[in-house]
């Protein structure tokens, strides 16, 4: 039976204290010291609190981080938590004047405050490894401009293209879902210091200050708002899905490129397990490592993300502890998808034989002999699609590549229009080649050399431009650092 004749409880203790102690130590100490420091140099700015009373917190504080082993510390529930353990050490040291570090603030906005700053460093570092694979598929797309490939559409080969203009696709969405996380990275900036429990303080404090030197942009203005308003946490995980959900469908053609039965992908060596029995099999399970790690972080972001439906608009642990440190888990899946998929895709290549006879077999330029008729015969592009599918169903049938059909075309042209072509062997054979089906489509966006030049050059400026504005945070945050260590030290000397 639980001891009821003192708080803690010991089975609260252990299922829900104990735990969320363990997670502070782990994910917010540092921060929660950062607070603490930037919010004594606030109170000592602002005259809310004298020189020498700052001074000697100051010194305390200080004494506290090279005494208090914190990874030593196990949860006893002599405290509630870590921040009443601080704020104990404090008052050992300094008696009453040790409680003058809370003026002014509440744990409810000291936790958002952690939240975000623990937040903000995880999204940097996903941030990073999504530009990094930019680079280096906007790097690979370039030395595979001319690759052919076999594009599929419904499961069923549809027309030639090349892996780099593929890629480009990929690309492109990759770099919409890094501006979609910039915004939700952005939206980290603000600070809640300075908001306390609900509705600030009869202090004069300078929320400002303390935003500042916690490398924030600004104070978040409504002090409701502050404790709580959770879309920093839901724009964030929910912008952290769309990288992986998107990549899944990309690691999902790799799956299908990859089987023998299509072979258009070839994993090398290093990137293949060989069966334990089967000494055939040639396996690349990093793929499905990548596929099923980008489901498992796309449900851990919708994990959190529904955790917070249908919660009242106020400060609740449905949006603090237990959940934030139960995020992580994403950017942890996530950031090995990242790092995986960096180092598997540019090792990759395409299979030239394999994607020739799928050409072949298919048809898939056939659109390409349509698309001539109607420019160099006159034809209505329906006729033109009537001869090309006869002409197309005769070669399979016959099981012969298309550039050597023309008669099955000049056949199909005279029973169609009544007339013979005018289209000789070898400008039929070069009509239904796949190096012309890619370079006739010049236009922006298509596959051709030409177009996919200018391509590559807006995807470089994207992402150079998404790799400033994360630069500028970071330097904004070191630089308020470094302020808040020389402010702090400062006051250790008064």
């Amino acid at each position: 039976m639980s001891d009821t004749s003192k708080f803690p409880d010991p089975t609260y203790r252990n299922t829900v204290l104990a735990p969320l102690f363990e997670g502070v130590k782990r994910h917010y100490a540092a921060h929660m010291g950062a607070i603490n420091r930037a919010h004594l140099v606030m109170l000592a700015e602002t005259g809310i609190l004298g020189p020498r009373d700052a001074g000697r917190i100051a010194t305390a504080l200080r004494e506290i981080d090279a005494e208090v082993d914190i990874e030593a510390l196990t949860y006893t529930g002599e405290h509630e938590d870590y921040f009443f353990l601080v704020e104990a050490e404090l008052r050992a040291r300094l008696g009453d004047l040790g409680g003058a570090l809370h003026t002014a603030r509440s744990r409810n906005d000291m936790d958002h405050t952690l939240f975000k700053m623990a937040l903000r460093e995880r999204a940097e570092q996903m941030q990073g490894q999504i530009l990094d694979l930019a680079r280096a598929l906007i790097a690979k797309a370039e030395a595979e401009k001319t690759t052919l490939i076999v594009a599929y559409t419904h499961g069923q080969p549809a027309q030639p293209s090349t892996f780099g203009h593929y890629l480009g696709a990929v690309i492109e969405v990759l770099l919409r879902d890094a501006e979609r996380l910039d915004a939700a990275i952005e939206a980290l900036g603000h600070c809640p210091m300075g908001a306390a429990a609900i509705t600030t303080s009869g202090f004069p404090i300078d929320r400002g200050l303390v935003a500042d030197l916690l490398g924030f942009e600004g104070p978040l203005l409504n002090s409701y708002g502050c404790i709580a308003a959770v879309d920093y946490v839901t724009g964030l995980y929910s912008a952290v899905k769309l990288v992986f959900l998107h990549l899944g469908r990309l690691i999902q053609d790799l799956q299908f490129w990859a089987a023998f039965e299509v072979g258009q992908l070839y994993v090398p060596n290093s990137l293949v397990q060989v069966s334990s029995i089967m000494p055939q099999k040639r396996n690349p399970v990093p793929i499905e490592h990548l596929r099923h790690l980008s489901s498992v972080t796309v449900g851990r972001c919708d994990t959190i993300v529904n955790t917070m439906h249908n919660t009242p608009f106020t400060d609740m642990n449905d949006s603090e502890g237990e959940v934030q440190q139960a995020g992580y888990a994403a950017f942890d899946s996530g950031g090995r998808v990242l790092a995986l998929l960096t180092a598997l895709l540019p090792a990759c290549s395409i299979n030239a034989e394999r994607v020739r006879r799928t050409t072949e077999a298919a048809c898939i330029t056939i659109t390409e002999l349509a698309d001539t008729l109607v420019r160099d015969e006159g034809l209505s592009f329906r006729q033109a699609h009537e001869i090309a599918a006869r002409t197309a169903a005769a070669v399979i049938r016959e099981g012969r590549a298309l550039g050597q059909g023309h008669a099955a075309f000049a056949e199909a042209f005279r029973a169609e229009t009544g007339r013979a072509t005018t289209l000789t062997e070898p400008a039929f054979a070069k009509a239904t080649a796949p190096e012309t089906f890619v370079a006739c489509r010049t236009r922006p966006g298509g596959p051709a050399p030409e177009a996919l030049a200018s391509t590559f050059a807006l995807y470089r400026i994207t992402a150079d431009d998404l790799a400033t504005r994360q630069a500028r945070r970071t330097t904004r945050i070191a630089e308020a650092a470094a302020t808040r260590a020389a402010a702090f030290a400062t006051l250790q000397e008064t």
